[in-house]
């Protein structure tokens, strides 16, 4: 492989683990945030609603991210 196709390779694999990380703070941010078991809400009482928030949330944050990697 050409040098210039491994470091793509190698930027990839950094952004993606940033793009992760990211989306762990952000999840973890709406988890503090909110007065109640996000988990709970979305599984036991089945909080559709809730579901499409995070969803969102999480939609937006591979937006940014990926607007980022690509300048």
């Amino acid at each position: 492989m050409s040098e210039a196709v491994i470091r793509h390779m190698e930027a990839a694999a950094i952004f993606s683990v940033i793009g992760l990380l990211v989306f762990g703070l952000a999840f973890f941010a709406m988890a503090k945030i909110s007065p109640f078991s996000i988990r709970k809400e979305i599984e036991h009482d089945q909080n559709t609603a809730l579901a499409i928030l995070m969803g969102s949330v999480i939609l937006g944050v591979a937006h940014i991210i990926a607007s980022a990697i690509s300048g």
